[in-house]
C-alpha cells in the first residue's frame, strides 16, 4: 500500500546515524520504506564556521559542560524551511526535544499526526543557547529524567506519532484500541496455548459471545488503569457503563 500523502519530517542531529533502528525495522520502519514518512536529517555541524566543525562551547557565568550555540541550529531550521518552500508545503512546526518542555502524551501524538510533517531539534550538552527559542514553536520532554540527547526522545515521539498515520499499520483497530487512546490503560490480552504452566486464557474469551467480551475488556481496563495509573481516571468523564463498571471494582475490592 502506497501512501496518498507523505509526512515529511526534518530532523536536526548530531547523530543522524542512530536513527537507522527505527526507519529500517518494524512497522515504523515499513512506514518509511512505503514512502507514508519521509526524513531528512540535517547536521548542525554543516553550518559549523571553524575548521573544527564546532557547535558548542562555554556558558557564560561559567558552570559544568557546553552548551550548543544558536547559529548552527538556526541555520538547520532555515535549511528545512528552504525545503518546504522548494517541495510548496505550508509551514510545518519546529519542536525541540528537551527536558524543559511539556510532557508528551497521546492527545499531543495524535494532533502532531494531523500535521502535514515537523522540524525536530534533537540537542545535546549541557543545553543550547536559549536566543534559539525565537525559531522553537513547542517544546516536548518525553518524562522527568535526563538522556544524553535528543535523539531517543526524538524516536520515541516519531515511533508513537507514524503508527497513527493512516496506512502504517495494517489494523487500524490496532491504533484504536492501544492504551490512552480512551483515557484508559488497555485491557489484558492471551494468545495460544490455552493454558501455560498451569495458568489459563480467562474462560469468557473463549466464550464466543462478543458483548460479553466487550465488557469484560472495559471493565478490566478500568481495573488495570485504577491499580497502576489512577491519576488518569481523575480528569476522565466516565460514561454511565464505565462508571458502573467502576463501582463493580470497588465493591469487588472492597469485599476482598
Amino acid at each position: 500500500m502506497k501512501a496518498s500523502k507523505i509526512f515529511l519530517i526534518d530532523l536536526v542531529t548530531l547523530m543522524p546515524e542512530m536513527f537507522g533502528a527505527l526507519t529500517k525495522f518494524g512497522v515504523v520502519g515499513r512506514g518509511f520504506k512505503e514512502r507514508f514518512v519521509d526524513i531528512n536529517f540535517i547536521n548542525p555541524r554543516n553550518f559549523a564556521t571553524d575548521t573544527h566543525k564546532t557547535v558548542d562551547d562555554r556558558a557564560y557565568g561559567g558552570g559544568p559542560g557546553m552548551v550548543m550555540m544558536a547559529d548552527p541550529l538556526i541555520e538547520s531550521i532555515e535549511s528545512a524551511r528552504a525545503r518546504e518552500k522548494s517541495l510548496g508545503i505550508k509551514r510545518r512546526k519546529v519542536i525541540h526535544l528537551t527536558p524543559k518542555g511539556s510532557r508528551l502524551k497521546h492527545e499531543k501524538v495524535k494532533e502532531l499526526s494531523n500535521e502535514e510533517g515537523l522540524i525536530l531539534i534533537a540537542s545535546r550538552y549541557e543545553g543550547v543557547d536559549e536566543r534559539l527559542n525565537k525559531w522553537i514553536d513547542e517544546e516536548i520532554s518525553i518524562g522527568d529524567f535526563v538522556t544524553s540527547g535528543g535523539e531517543f526522545p526524538a524516536m520515541l515521539l516519531m515511533d508513537a506519532l507514524i503508527r497513527q498515520i493512516p496506512g502504517v499499520l495494517n489494523d487500524i483497530e490496532s491504533v484504536n484500541q492501544d492504551s490512552f487512546v480512551n483515557g484508559l490503560l488497555d485491557h489484558p490480552s492471551f494468545t495460544r496455548p490455552e493454558s501455560v504452566r498451569g495458568l489459563k486464557v480467562p474462560d469468557i474469551l473463549l466464550s464466543g459471545d462478543h458483548e460479553k467480551i466487550r465488557i469484560w475488556r472495559l471493565k478490566e481496563s478500568l481495573k488495570e488503569t485504577k491499580l497502576k495509573r489512577p491519576d488518569l481516571l481523575i480528569n476522565k468523564s466516565l460514561t454511565k457503563e464505565e462508571s458502573r463498571l467502576l463501582k463493580e471494582i470497588e465493591q469487588e475490592q472492597e469485599q476482598g
